[in-house]
């Protein structure tokens, strides 16, 4: 895993270098907007691997802010919510999980509170992921020389949890710090690759990309003992996401005076 983290690193100086004259100016590249990109996206992803043994299918909502040089080369820090409202992980909570209520469905166990009453627990992926970005714009039709298929490499960081929505603070078990003893905190880096179409209109208004994106994470669980299953939470991870994303985009271009047109 090292490996492949130093090697991706490695490949990601390799495309700043590469685009180093495009930033400064000093490549004898043909003319193209230039300047930063304000991005706004969602996106809908599969977990895989040992992102599927804990949570099913969830959602990101981020932002992005990229600088693009003439030669069409991006720059760039992201942050994305990690939202689901599935929990697959058939050893979470067993040991204060009402036996005669049912099966878990993965969203609500039943517990017995301090009342000694059945009550329903909610339970939620929460998550994050940031990093910084870099890749490059490949025109696919002569003359549109800033839209075409996108390339993004992201390398972060990662976190993912349980999150438990005891509303009343009546289940002993769950009060207090108990509470991370279940949560299941997951940390670690992550290396993301996108790839899709990025579109930027002449009227500077309808500015999108759409694509597929491939997340893994190099995690490791954080909790020192976890109630449930009688043990630390110290496993090596592979946490992955397969996702489509689509995004609206607001560009900060630098333009002159031959730039601007009158109709």
């Amino acid at each position: 895993m090292k490996q492949y983290i130093f090697t991706t690193l490695l490949l990601f100086s390799g495309i700043i270098s590469y685009g180093q004259d495009e930033l400064f100016g000093t490549s004898a590249a043909k003319k193209q907007h230039y300047g930063f990109i304000l991005n706004g996206n969602v996106s809908a992803d599969k977990p895989l691997l040992d992102m599927a043994k804990r949570y099913g299918a969830s959602y990101r909502i981020g932002a992005s802010v990229t600088y693009k040089t003439k030669g069409n080369w991006l720059f760039g820090i992201k942050y994305d919510f990690l939202l689901g409202n599935k929990i697959t992980e058939d050893s979470f909570a067993i040991n204060i999980k009402d036996k005669y209520s049912g099966d878990f469905n993965g969203k609500v166990f039943q517990t017995i509170n301090i009342n000694g009453q059945r009550v329903g627990v909610p339970v939620y992926e929460r998550g994050f992921l940031t990093g910084i970005q870099a890749g490059k714009i490949i025109p696919l039709k002569k003359g549109e020389k800033d839209n075409g298929l996108m390339l993004l490499t992201t390398v972060g960081f990662i976190q993912h949890r349980i999150n438990i929505y005891n509303r009343d603070g009546d289940v002993e078990m769950l009060q207090g710090d108990y509470k991370k003893g279940y949560d299941r905190l997951t940390q670690g880096m992550f290396v993301e690759q996108y790839a899709g179409y990025t579109y930027f209109a002449k009227n500077g208004l309808l500015n999108f990309n759409f694509g597929l994106d491939l997340m893994w994470g190099f995690t490791e669980g954080r909790r020192a003992y976890l109630f449930d299953v009688g043990h630390a939470d110290d496993k090596k991870r592979n946490d992955v996401l397969l996702g489509v994303r689509a995004g609206w985009m607001i560009p900060i271009f630098k333009r002159k005076s031959e730039d601007i047109t009158f109709e």
